[in-house]
């Protein structure tokens, strides 16, 4: 179980970013998608990651390291919440820069060992997260691993929530309101990151 998190240092290109000691975690997906509110459901802590209303105002890349308790055993990972793709309201020039920062990261950071795209699942059919799935998918290595997270679950009724999961088999759906999907998203994190289960 996760035991404690901090935040580490905030990035605005990869130098700035603090040498790789753990296995990284990569939280993405469009702007708004709640990657900020899920860091902060799974560490219990609704005041770790800052998130923000207007969409593209982060532009950071975010480190959070993460105390997790297995047995007897104690492990640390680093969490990492992403600029969100597809911002608005800023200018091609700046999107082209973060655009270009964030290619640069998520591919030369060998750490990083899964990535958790995030898609709200009140709209789960827009072409950015197909792209952005795309993306991942061209340069993945086989060293990583790749988690669909659908948000803001508590906004849909079952028969919508059946119909996400059927056509994606392997997605989990989470409620930061409602808590839900949270803890089989820990398990799941940890299986694909460190190798084994919670059980």
């Amino acid at each position: 179980m996760i035991l404690n998190a901090k935040f580490l240092i905030s990035a605005s290109k990869i130098d700035e970013a603090p040498q790789p000691i753990y296995t990284e975690i990569a939280f993405l997906g469009r702007s708004n998608v709640g990657k900020s509110s899920l860091i902060n459901t799974l560490c219990k802590n609704k005041n770790l990651a800052k998130s923000s209303s207007t969409p593209g105002k982060t532009q950071l890349i975010n480190f959070f390291e993460v105390d997790y308790k297995k047995d007897e055993d104690k492990f640390k990972l680093i969490f990492i919440d992403l600029p969100g793709f597809g911002y608005a309201k800023v200018s091609k020039k700046t999107k082209a820069i973060w655009n270009k920062n964030l290619d640069e990261f998520l591919k030369e950071r060998s750490s990083i060992k899964l990535f958790i795209h995030l898609i709200d699942s009140r709209h789960e059919n827009l072409d950015i997260d197909a792209n952005l799935d795309l993306y991942l998918d061209s340069f993945i290595r086989a060293d990583q691993k790749k988690i669909t997270v659908f948000t803001k679950a508590d906004k849909l009724n079952q028969s919508q929530k059946a119909k996400i999961l059927n056509i994606n088999k392997n997605a989990i759906l989470v409620s930061n309101l409602k808590k839900s999907g949270i803890d089989k998203l820990e398990q799941k994190i940890i299986l694909e990151s460190l190798g084994f289960n919670e059980e």
